[in-house]
């Protein structure tokens, strides 16, 4: 370690004592000196990194005590947080002592603009144009540095310079403000500093990384305004943005100007519009445009005909990948394993085995790799065309090459076969998927169960549920998905109950299975066998869900059973939970049905309290309840007018709310009226209208009796009138 350098004698003349010089960064290392981190000025006396902490009352700032190397106090870097400046003490290292000295006062006027800031800046001897860069390209608050700028640019004989400009076009597109950046080429020109197609490339690729397809064409229109013609690349790059969004005719518009500015194409530039036009499904054009390549240029290779296959692919045009591998064949190009693969799946998957088999048929002649991926998309094509024999073939010729089948081929496998009633052999593949140590999953066993059940062989069933739960399968919760896949087909609804009644003497039976098997029935009409289910889980150790008993209510609700819905509505309740919302407008109905006016509104009113989205006739309900309240006949019948224009026509509990409200708010007439425009409208019958207005008149006298005996009981007359 060198001996510490002696203390430096102090000058004769005392004028120049205070006298010091500037020094930029650090002093470059040596051997002897590797490393020398003096303070702003080169008076050579050491500085400590370890500050004391600030007294609370600070000083008043003085550039000359300034130090750069001194890193923020605790305070000063929570502020730099709390401001959202973004810019770490790591990133101000890296400036120039000047850069950080502007941007210390900046923070520590916490990024306001003002006299502070500008009394630090006039201390300065002089703002460069680089310095300007260099301050902008690390100050994230993009008012301040407009400011800065703008400040920058009022110094006398100054003049911004391209660098200067393009850190605050950065600046500025950090902070998304894309539009103030896209300004500045106005802005150069009224600085007499005429843009240049840099300029314009940054804007572009701003808004091209950001995909804003729009932007980018505007800035392109601004280049021509301003006669600024770009190079090859750039109108790559336009084309390319536009093309990617969809923008074709104007990327087209685009190609046109190139081909008018002289430019000859490159590689990438057919590719782009090639890809683009391949995207929309324009492939005359395309075609027009791979000959010009052939033309200008050179053939596509194998790696530029997969990439239009598979953009088409994407696309779902497989007309037009076809004819793509047309022209690769007419190129002489030799297709990879890749382009094949790519090819096949999607052929498989757009319902053309019989293209996609003859193409893998040409992989075996040519010996190409042959990926496992292909082998799974044509089995299960061909098991979804019913050609369960060439499926089986396949998977030979796959174990012949040395391949091990995965689950999927497998599941595809049973399903065919089972699709055939070859449910033995389909048995048979379920063993070998076990004996090759893959993990069967619901869908490889739910063919078997379905055909089984189909064909009542009921042991060999209720055995494989004993292998699937040796296999770790939760059989009660596979049977509940294997019960919904039965009855999405109304035909074998009756088939699963009868499933089920084996299934229950053998101990297989669950509340979810009931659900399913009592919302099938209900939808098949079969009220009283959906009630008989609903009594026999009632009556089991199970505990009920809220699923249980809105399936219940509905269908006590279409026997005309409304005390027994209401029963399980109280039970619902009860049970803290919430009924279904077709349980709440089935009981709503019934209820109104019955006359029951005040328990049908409040059912409605416990609805929309209760589930997060309610049904529109109990949103419309309420209002006509707040229209019969407020504006009487019109308001009602303007409600009505916005309900119906919302696909909603009135129903019972439409008609039970107008009663309940004008008997409350109204009158009797008003509620006729009504019922009679209604009626004008086609909306009611005449003897429906008949019977709602002797619902209305009944509503009345129980609102009226209401209101006697609370009037009695007010006064205490309740004794007279028991007697």
């Amino acid at each position: 370690m060198p001996p510490p350098q002696p203390p430096i004698p102090k000058p004769q003349n005392q004028n120049q004592k205070n006298k010091f010089y500037f020094f930029y960064g650090h002093r470059k290392p040596s051997q002897h000196r590797p490393t020398v981190r003096g303070g702003l000025f080169s008076n050579r006396q050491s500085i400590s990194l370890h500050k004391p902490s600030p007294p609370h009352n600070p000083q008043p700032f003085n550039l000359h005590h300034w130090d750069p190397q001194h890193s923020p106090t605790t305070t000063e870097t929570r502020n730099n947080t709390n401001t959202g400046s973004g810019t770490t003490h790591t990133s101000l290292v890296r400036l120039s002592p000047i850069a950080r000295y502007i941007t210390d006062s900046f923070r520590k006027n916490q990024n306001h603009w003002g006299p502070p800031i500008v009394s630090d800046l006039n201390k300065l001897r002089r703002v460069t144009p680089d310095l300007v860069a260099e301050v902008l390209k690390s100050q994230p608050d993009p008012n301040l540095a407009s400011k800065f700028f703008h400040w920058a640019s009022k110094q006398k004989g100054f003049h911004h310079t391209f660098a200067s400009y393009n850190a605050f076009a950065y600046c500025l597109n950090r902070s998304n403000r894309f539009r103030s950046a896209d300004q500045l080429p106005e802005l150069m020109i009224s600085q007499n500093k005429p843009p240049t197609e840099k300029q314009f490339e940054i804007l572009i690729r701003f808004h091209s990384d950001a995909n804003r397809p729009l932007r980018v064409f505007y800035v392109y229109q601004k280049m021509k305004k301003f006669n600024v013609k770009p190079r090859v690349f750039l109108y790559n790059r336009i084309i390319d943005a536009l093309m990617k969004n969809g923008y074709v005719d104007l990327a087209v518009s685009v190609y046109d100007d190139f081909r008018n500015d002289g430019l000859v194409e490159e590689s990438v530039t057919f590719m782009v519009l090639i890809k683009g036009l391949c995207k929309v499904g324009r492939i005359d054009e395309m075609l027009k445009v791979l000959s010009k390549m052939r033309e200008n240029l050179c053939t596509p290779d194998v790696f530029a005909y997969t990439a239009m296959v598979r953009v088409l692919v994407e696309a779902g045009n497989l007309d037009g990948c076809l004819r793509v591998w047309e022209e690769m064949r007419k190129d002489k190009v030799e297709p990879d394993a890749m382009a094949y693969t790519t090819l096949v799946t999607a052929l498989c998957k757009g319902g053309r085995v019989e293209k996609g088999y003859e193409l893998f048929r040409e992989m075996k002649e040519k010996r190409c790799l042959i990926d496992r991926a292909i082998y799974g998309s044509l089995v299960e094509a061909f098991v979804a065309d019913g050609k369960v024999g060439f499926a089986c073939g396949l998977l030979k010729d796959l174990v012949d090459s040395g391949y091990r089948a995965d689950l999927g081929i497998y599941n595809s496998i049973i399903e065919g076969l089972c699709g055939v009633k070859q449910v033995d052999k389909a048995y048979k593949v379920f063993q070998v998927t076990i004996q090759e140590g893959l993990e069967p999953e619901f869908v490889t066993v739910n063919p078997i169960l379905v055909l089984y059940a189909e064909m009542r062989r009921m042991d060999e069933f209720c055995k494989l549920l004993t292998q699937m739960e040796k296999l770790g399968f939760c059989v009660i919760n596979d049977l509940s998905k294997f019960f919904a896949f039965v009855v999405g087909k109304e035909e074998r609804t009756m088939m699963a109950v009868e499933v089920f009644e084996d299934l229950k003497k053998r101990g297989y039976c669950s509340v979810p299975i009931y659900n399913i098997l009592m919302g099938a029935l209900h939808k098949k009409g079969e009220f009283k066998k959906v009630i008989s289910l609903f009594d026999e889980v009632k009556e089991s150790d199970f505990e009920l869900d809220s699923l249980t008993y809105s399936i219940a209510i509905e269908c006590f609700v279409e026997i005309g059973d409304i005390e027994k819905a209401c029963l399980c509505y109280n039970k619902v309740m009860e049970m803290s939970l919430v009924p279904s919302v077709a349980a709440y407008c089935a009981l709503a109905k019934g209820l109104c049905k019955t006359g029951d006016i005040d328990a049908a509104m409040m059912l409605v009113r416990d609805c929309l309290a209760n589930v997060t989205s309610g049904p529109m006739e109990f949103k419309y309900t309420l209002s006509v309840v707040h229209a019969c309240k407020s504006g009487g006949t019109k308001k009602v019948i303007e409600v009505l007018n916005e309900m119906m224009q919302q696909g909603c026509p009135p129903d019972e509990v439409i008609y039970s709310a107008i009663i309940s409200g004008m008997c409350k708010y109204g009158t009797i007439e008003e509620a006729r009226k009504v019922f009679s425009n209604l009626r004008d409208r086609k909306l009611l019958t005449e003897a429906n209208m008949i019977v709602y207005d002797e619902m209305l008149i009944e509503h009345m006298k129980k609102k009226t009796a209401d209101l006697v005996v609370s009037g009695l009981k007010f006064f205490g007359l309740e004794s007279k009138l028991k007697s």
